[in-house]
């Protein structure tokens, strides 16, 4: 099959929003969320990550990216995108020994960017014939620039206007004659670049080195979710409208039918992550009674539960025992514990929920079909997730999943 690869440029140092390829979206940090979209086309098979940051580059490994190293001398704030894909471009293919048939520039800066509008840009080029492709939205505004010394020739789409004059300032029409004011219904369809993706047969890339050459095609995505983050109010929109268009990109709850089984981490997970010592020294913690609710809802619904940890404290096998289900904690490999429970009960890793909170758990994410976070798990944790909680850790984030496979009322009349 063609190499086609999802480059995200996402450099470390951002001036208008500091830190901003990490600035979470619902939860999940923007190169997570690129990443994500980008794992969700079908037509990808390999996703990239280039940047100078190292923090960015492990939310971009537990994305599941690969990760190029951008040297300094594309990392500054005159390097461009495309010098970036051309560089990662090389190190995939000094890494893979694999040819690069088709690639795309995929931006953290778009946090609405679908697997859907990945594949569609993807598919433009790898099974349409265009030599490249963009990501666009239908168009409808009247464009107008301040105008000064001789103004531009007129707009070609509208009818005869005066010719070209001297204007010592005021404005001028862009994309259409001031002097004639259409129906939208009469104007010919403008579309606005998104910024969000870009597809260029790898070849044609590197003759041309820019993003645009041959045969260019539009691909329409949705203009509900067209937004670019590059000042701290965007950030402030995207985070507002986060809710309307899921937790994450490429982001989805499970339902019933998807999950056999729930193994649930302890620490930070099942408790807020804190331990009160008592003056003997013994380790005290608090856990959520919503939580309760919803192991033994998900008992009775028939799910296979585990509470696994690295924690020895006999705290968690107490609560095991509490709450009717096994227990394996002081395991220094949870990923090699998760795997033989998995064995030993038939039950097939991509059926089985996990949630956890820190970067012990990561191992884990990688064997299960869901691997979900709560909400004030580490960051490169909520990037790995497949669905993050709304609720931290100890505070009914247990019962919050409960909740997503069984329905609000946990599918009895609790």
């Amino acid at each position: 099959m063609p190499a086609v690869l999802a480059v995200v440029p996402a450099r470390g140092g951002s001036k208008g929003v500091p830190a901003k390829n990490l600035a979470p979206v619902g939860g999940v940090p923007l190169v997570a969320r690129a990443v994500r979209a980008c794992r969700a086309a079908r037509l990808v098979t390999d996703v990239v990550v280039s940047t100078d940051d190292p923090a960015i580059a492990a939310a971009a490994r537990a994305a599941g990216a690969e990760v190029v190293r951008r040297p300094d001398a594309l990392a500054g704030d005159t390097a461009t995108s495309e010098a970036a894909v051309l560089h990662a471009m090389d190190a995939y293919e000094a890494a893979h020994g694999t040819p690069v048939d088709t690639v795309l520039l995929v931006q953290c800066t778009s946090p609405f960017l679908t697997g859907e509008d990945v594949d569609a840009v993807a598919s433009a080029v790898v099974e349409q014939g265009a030599d490249s492709a963009l990501t666009v939205a239908p168009f409808h505004g009247f464009v107008w620039r301040e105008a000064s010394g001789p103004v531009a020739e007129p707009f070609r789409g509208a009818p005869p206007a005066a010719p070209p004059r001297e204007a010592p300032g005021g404005a001028v029409g862009v994309n259409h004659d001031a002097s004639h004011r259409p129906r939208r219904q009469d104007r010919p369809q403008d579309w606005l670049e998104t910024g969000a993706a870009y597809a260029m047969r790898a070849a044609g890339f590197r003759a041309a080195r820019h993003r645009f050459f041959g045969r260019t095609e539009l691909v329409p995505t949705d203009a509900a979710r067209v937004l670019e983050i590059d000042e701290p109010h965007d950030l402030d929109r995207a985070r507002a409208l986060a809710p309307l268009f899921g937790p994450g990109a490429g982001d989805s709850r499970p339902a019933r039918a998807d999950v056999d089984a729930v193994v649930l981490d302890f620490d930070g997970t099942q408790t807020d992550d804190r331990v009160l010592i008592d003056a003997d020294g013994r380790e005290l913690v608090a856990v959520h009674r919503g939580d309760g609710l919803g192991v033994a809802a998900l008992r009775r619904a028939g799910l296979e539960l585990l509470i696994l940890s690295t924690e020895t404290n006999p705290v968690v096998a107490a609560r095991g025992r509490k709450l009717g289900i096994p227990v394996v904690h002081g395991s220094a490999h949870k990923d090699h514990a998760l795997k033989q429970w998995c064995e030993e009960r038939g039950i097939a890793p991509e059926r089985v929920l996990y949630a956890g909170n820190d970067v012990n758990d990561l191992p884990c994410f990688g064997l299960v079909g869901w691997p979900v976070a709560v909400a004030d798990a580490h960051g490169s944790v909520r990037a790995a997730a497949r669905a993050v909680t709304s609720a931290p850790g100890g505070s009914g984030a247990v019962r919050e999943i409960a909740s997503w496979l069984l329905g609000p009322e946990l599918g009895s009349g609790i």
